[in-house]
């Protein structure tokens, strides 16, 4: 057979509006003859008849077409507009970008931040503008998720909505990264208040890849990471800390010198820690039938010796359709199975890694711990690490059925049934070398809640157990209605929501005196804890909890001509856990938005290729952290008596009935414009908020004159968050071999507490956050105060050292005061700063060279201020003796007695800029006829950070009602090395 006539053809291509397309692919199906549009969008290509041309740019559609008889051709194509064309998940249901009239922004999954990550909140850090998220190095911590800025003073109660294929509520670790699809962001109350009352924080929609028709597609991801801590505090080595004392005329005493030089973050953490994740997942299907599985692998080792956290997750999901193609089944079921390891008292030894003298050694020559019990709670940490043991065994499973039928009229008719279930199982085991040595041992836990002396009770060992069960069933149906009368469309849904919840179905054993470490936790009974007079077994102390919530939904969006668009919706929420008085609340939504770019006066403007202003306003509410007994009046344990040679309880009011508690609401304005420039080479967004949370719920203190107990939690007063957020998307190059794309965001939130009082509780400011560092049992460092930010720092303002060489600070009246007992922290204190960021910022990268890719991902946050306690604390220089110290503190004098007190000295620029992930990849083509393609890459996390902060790594927590306090107990973030293989069958 003889080959056809090759011809010459001549071309132009151009976009909807006839003007030139520059730098679009032409190419022949099927070969690898390949030509690029120039600036006038013309091409030459030599083909014959019959071939295909395809037609390839960033910011157009792909388009085919077969070359005819003649000697030229005309091609139009049509504008992808950046991400106009897409469509996102929002509450029952989708929406077209194009018609948006609220803010949401959204991540596809190849897109998230990939590496050794346990949380779905890490693998959105700095990916979307306005949500601030932080995260230790600790594998087994969640991290701390705030969107557009605090908006209650409730710990636990500031991370946004979860919500996985429209399952409200569901718990994150069932997710595994490659089966993520994409993640929408609804930022606004317009947005979110389909979901009423747990919407106040943001929502975050989450969809999983499902089943495809065609052919079997297989795919495996791996990867494996070295992990090493990214930085240490520079503490003394023997020599250096011996010279100290010996500058300062002091001598070690003889117990403490045993001839070490011991870096005790060394011994405590890991010099390099292995992770490696493996994910296979397979589907296929026919027109009625889909199917998709993936089963996935994750361990992680933390940087700290016997932490890590291992865990399994099988996903299978099902489609079918019915009825000639009326009605759409589809079966979901995720498990996961997680293994924490925990570090006992890892606040304690994290702080005691840093000041345990450099000159004792680990062990003693003949092998046992070395140990100095005449300093109080000072314990080798290497040892408490070491003679304990804690960690839990958790299974989440998610279980959902869907069924979608197709009505007449335009409807259709959507059930949707979940069932969830956490399971966990806690165990600890302190053995007999712990509880025989270790009676006290000091806690250092997160802020707000305040270090304290922990008693650990028993003798020869001892064992804890607790099982807990968590149940979540939920039923959603909804009635839609999609119909277009010419140039108006209308898309209405109408729905009712029930959900069932029990929390804390478990219980709680513990034991002591076992006669051997051998069993650890696995045999209680071989205790005797009777034999111990002073043990009481730890029964538990959680309460058993069964929540309701009944819910009507309805929403509508109307669109003329896809030019004006005007969406409506409310939300009636009735739940249990609020007071008698109030246990419905309505949760009201409404927002426009006008495509400017369709007016004929736009239509001549030709670098415009988008442009769209939208408003919106909305009320949605916060129910997170309340149970059916916050609002009653409860009887406890009040004291205990002496009766009759017995101590019996005395029984009392432990909390007070309010009828009226109702859940905190949050309006927020949100006003954006949507742009698109050069053929949507260009495009990005501008959000301005003002966000404004009422009826904040607090524990306010109440006279026992007229209230049964001594607190009340009720709604007084107001929060507000005022912000902007900036997106924008360049494509600079796009040639045949070499494209460039980037991406930038950057937000700034204004957080204000605007009132605490209404006319029964009367407040200005709250104090919180208690270090207790030495010297200052009772100090606290940040205060919640009327007019200023969550996280404001309140402490004394640093004047400088004194003739004596000893820390003065500045009292109200502007005088520099060395002695202590002369100055008032109410009187004396200042606001020294705030922990809130000014600026958060996320700048991706991606470089193209034909089958070789390099993305590099940037994060900064600007602005904040961060108390380093860490550092105050390693500054008590009269404790020399006892305690080591920082290099940086070589040329101080023992004589500064106010050394380590807090004040402004202390308070830091939290700002930094991070070098977050830089991947290189290669993709091997149609390996052969069983392998489609295999992409190998390696990649880098963490790898610089830009700071001037002096502590281990600015990333402090950003959460809670006490951000940005280093307190002696941060997990140190690593460094990670990972090379990993993605392959296609």
């Amino acid at each position: 057979m003889l080959a056809q006539t090759k011809k010459e053809l001549k071309g132009v291509v151009t976009d909807s509006k006839g003007q030139p397309a520059g730098s679009v692919s032409v190419n022949v199906k099927g070969t690898n003859a390949n030509v690029v549009t120039g600036a006038d969008g013309s091409f030459t290509i030599r083909v014959a008849e019959g071939d295909i041309l395809v037609f390839n740019a960033v910011n157009f559609i792909a388009f085919e077409q077969t070359v005819g008889k003649g000697a030229t051709m005309a091609v139009t194509l049509k504008e992808k507009v950046g991400d106009l064309n897409d469509v996102v998940v929002v509450g029952y249901g989708k929406a077209s970008r194009k018609t948006l009239t609220s803010s949401i922004s959204s991540v596809k999954g190849g897109d998230l931040n990939r590496g050794p990550i346990s949380d779905v909140g890490q693998m959105l850090q700095g990916k979307v503008p306005g949500l601030n998220i932080s995260k230790s190095g600790d594998p087994n911590a969640s991290a701390a998720i705030v969107l557009r800025g605090a908006s209650t003073l409730r710990t636990g109660a500031q991370s946004p909505l979860f919500v996985i294929d429209g399952v409200p509520g569901a718990d994150m670790s069932i997710l595994a990264p490659d089966d993520i699809e994409s993640i929408d962001v609804l930022k606004d109350a317009a947005a979110a208040a389909i979901y009423g009352n747990r919407a106040a924080n943001g929502v975050i929609m989450v969809t999983t890849k499902r089943g495809k028709k065609g052919a079997l597609q297989l795919n495996y991801n791996g990867y494996i990471a070295q992990e090493k801590v990214s930085n240490q505090l520079k503490m003394m080595n023997a020599e250096q800390y011996k010279s100290f004392l010996a500058k300062n005329n002091l001598v070690l005493a003889p117990e403490n010198d045993k001839g070490g030089n011991t870096n005790w973050q060394d011994e405590v953490q890991r010099s390099s820690a292995i992770s490696h994740n493996h994910n296979v997942s397979f589907g296929s299907g026919s027109e009625n039938t889909t199917y998709n599985a993936s089963v996935n692998y994750f361990d992680q080792q933390g940087i700290l010796k016997l932490n890590g956290l291992k865990r399994m997750i099988a996903r299978l999901s099902i489609d079918q359709k019915a009825i000639n193609d009326k009605l759409k089944l589809g079966l979901s079921v995720t498990n996961s199975v997680s293994q924490a390891t925990y570090v006992p008292y890892k606040g304690n030894i994290l702080a005691q890694m840093l000041t345990y003298l450099p000159t004792a050694p680990v062990k003693n020559a003949d092998g046992s711990w070395y140990e100095n019990f005449n300093m109080s709670s000072y314990y080798n940490p290497v040892a408490m690490m070491s003679n304990a043991e804690e960690g839990s065994k958790y299974s989440n499973l998610l279980g959902t059925f869907t069924a979608q039928l197709k009505l007449p009229l335009g409807l259709t008719y959507d059930v949707n049934v979940s069932y969830q279930r956490f399971q966990n199982v806690y165990s600890a085991y302190y053995n007999r070398y712990f509880t025989n040595n270790y009676a006290n041992v000091y806690s250092v836990p997160d802020p707000p809640a305040d270090p304290s002396l922990v008693t650990i009770g028993g003798t020869n060992g001892k064992a804890e157990r607790s099982t807990t069960t968590n149940t979540n069933k939920i039923l959603e149906t909804y009635l839609t209605w999609d119909r277009k009368f010419g140039l108006h469309s209308i898309n209405a849904v109408v729905g009712y929501s029930y959900q069932d919840t029990e929390n804390g179905d478990g219980f709680s054993a513990s034991s002591t005196n076992f006669p051997t470490d051998a069993v650890s936790y696995y045999n209680l009974s071989l205790g005797n804890p009777y034999a111990v007079g002073s043990f009481r077994i730890n029964l538990g102390g959680a309460t058993y909890e069964h929540v309701k919530l009944i819910s009507d939904f309805a929403r509508i969006n109307y669109s003329f001509n896809n030019k004006y668009s005007l969406q409506g919706s409310i939300r009636r929420d009735g739940s249990n856990v609020f007071g008698d008085n109030n246990k419905w609340g309505y949760f009201p939504s409404v927002g426009l938005s006008w495509r400017l770019d369709q007016e004929q006066f736009l239509k001549n403007v030709t670098f415009l290729s988008d442009l769209k202003l939208r408003a919106s306003y909305g009320v949605a509410g916060n129910s997170a952290g309340f149970s059916p007994l916050t609002t009653k009046l409860i009887y406890g344990t009040r004291s205990q008596f002496y009766n009759n040679g017995v101590w019996d309880n005395a029984l009392g009011a432990i909390q007070n009935e309010n009828p009226d508690l109702r859940w905190e609401k949050t309006a927020t304005t949100n006003i954006g414009i949507d742009f698109g420039l050069l053929k949507g080479r260009v495009t990005g967004s501008l959000e301005w908020y003002n966000k404004k949370t009422t009826d904040l719920i607090y524990t306010f203190p109440v006279s026992t004159s007229l209230y049964p107990s001594g607190s009340l939690t009720a709604n007084v007063g107001s929060m507000t968050n005022k912000g902007f957020e900036f997106t924008l998307n360049v494509t600079p190059v796009v040639k045949r071999d070499f494209s460039w794309t980037s991406s930038i965001n950057l937000a700034h939130n204004q957080n204000k507490l605007n009132s605490l009082s209404d006319s029964r509780f009367q407040a200005d400011s709250i104090q919180l956050v208690q270090p207790d560092g030495g010297g200052q049992t009772g100090s606290k460092i940040q205060m919640i105060l009327v007019g200023q930010p969550i996280g404001q720092f309140f402490v004394y303002k640093y004047a400088g050292q004194n003739a004596n060489g000893v820390s003065t600070f500045y009292n109200a009246k502007g005088e520099q005061v060395s002695d202590l007992s002369k100055l008032n922290p109410r009187r004396d204190y200042y606001l020294a700063g705030n922990a809130q960021p000014k600026v958060i910022l996320g700048w991706n990268n991606t470089f193209r060279y034909k089958n070789l890719d390099l993305n590099i991902f940037m994060r900064s946050v600007l602005g904040n201020k961060i108390m380093n306690v860490t550092r105050a604390d390693l500054s008590w220089v009269t404790m020399a003796q006892f305690r080591n110290l920082p290099v940086a503190l070589a040329d101080e004098s023992t004589k500064d007695v106010n050394a380590q007190i807090y004040s402004d000295r202390y308070v830091e620029s939290g700002s930094y800029v991070r070098l977050d992930n830089a991947t290189l990849g290669y993709n091997f083509k149609n390996v052969s006829k069983d392998i489609k393609n295999i992409r190998a890459y390696i990649s880098g996390n963490n790898l610089f950070v830009i700071t001037g902060y002096k502590g281990i790594d600015p990333e402090i927590n950003q959460g809670g009602i006490a951000p940005g306090v280093d307190a002696r107990n941060f997990y140190p973030k690593t460094r990670t090395i990972l090379v990993g293989v993605n392959v296609s069958f």
